[in-house]
């Protein structure tokens, strides 16, 4: 059995070229561009919660990397470093060789420098703080949204979580139905190149971790504005159009979570920069809504079928402690 330093100095000791001092000390030194201001985030992949047990180690690295990029693509930064703390049952040096190997590839896409982090014995859990900059006013936040705005999201919504309600027995899959969905749970594709271009043409963005309508609902709570969406305009990949008009799939299509897409808003009159930022990035963007004013000072999101009757979704979004 390996011990914690030589997990370390095997998987996790990287070159760090944009970096002035990474693994290997107290604490890593980094310098930010001129001009440019620090983006930071952090999130926590439990397993049996935040990924199946079972699930690749090589998909669990890139997960635990790619939700973390998305953080930062919703905010229009370039990332640039991360570092990486892991709780592990046992000292499995062939489970964290193939971990290490998914998110140091997805690393190296985006030019991220792994510059420190910690080991430690415990129920399965890794924990990512990133590191990205950006122009202080080139920021995409939540809090930007105007009433009139379109609101996008790009991909398509709803298929990582088919893959969970499958686990838990709310839908059945067809094995190569599962084996799809569980790619877009286990390998999400961080929108980062979409959210550098959308700089200066959204108004507000978020990543769609926990759900459509509950992080739309938190652009709409900080922007204190409200949102229609059109539920006939919610961009289907073809899995999804086979299961949506199911219960579970209805739900994961609005309330499932771990699309970690974007979604954000814009002017109408920015349509066309919207789509040239798209083409860019080589994203698909849907336009699925308007923002309006929050009647009564509600925030609230209300999704409309094609008829425009009002719908009334059962799960709005996911919560850790719901």
């Amino acid at each position: 059995m390996a011990s914690e330093f030589r997990l370390i100095a095997d998987h996790f000791t990287h070159a760090a070229p944009r970096t002035l001092l990474g693994v290997g000390d107290d604490a890593a030194l980094i310098r930010p561009s001129r001009g440019q201001v620090l983006a930071v985030a952090a999130d926590m992949l439990v397993g049996g919660r935040h990924f199946f047990m079972d699930a690749d180690p090589v998909a669990v690295g890139h997960k635990a990397l790619a939700v973390n990029l998305s953080d930062m693509a919703a905010m229009g930064a370039r990332p640039r470093w991360a570092t990486l703390g892991i709780a592990l049952p046992r000292a499995d040096a062939r489970w964290v060789a193939a971990m290490s190997r998914g998110f140091m590839a997805l690393a190296r896409r985006h030019g991220v420098d792994l510059i420190g982090g910690d080991t430690t014995r415990g129920p399965l859990n890794l924990c990512v703080q990133i590191i990205g900059e950006l122009p202080a006013r080139q920021a995409l936040r939540r809090d930007g949204a105007k009433p009139g705005d379109d609101i996008w999201v790009s991909g398509t919504l709803g298929d990582a979580a088919l893959a969970v309600a499958a686990g838990m027995k709310r839908i059945r899959l067809k094995p190569a139905e599962l084996k799809q969905a569980r790619q877009r749970l286990d390998r999400p594709q961080p929108r980062v190149a979409l959210g550098l271009a959308l700089r200066g043409v959204a108004r507000s963005a978020i990543d769609v971790s926990d759900g459509l309508l509950a992080d739309l609902g938190h652009i709409c709570e900080r922007s204190k504005v409200a949102a229609v969406v059109a539920l006939e305009r919610l961009p289907l990949s073809p899995l999804m159009r086979r299961h949506r008009h199911a219960p579970a799939g209805l739900a994961a299509l609005l309330g499932g979570g771990d699309d970690y897409e974007l979604c954000f808003t814009a002017a109408p009159a920015r349509r066309a920069a919207v789509e040239r930022a798209a083409l860019r990035s080589g994203t698909r963007v849907t336009r699925i809504g308007r923002v309006i004013r929050a009647p009564a000072g509600v925030c609230s999101v209300a999704v409309v079928d094609g008829d425009g009757l009002p719908l009334a979704p059962a799960q709005r979004g996911f919560d850790h402690f719901g």
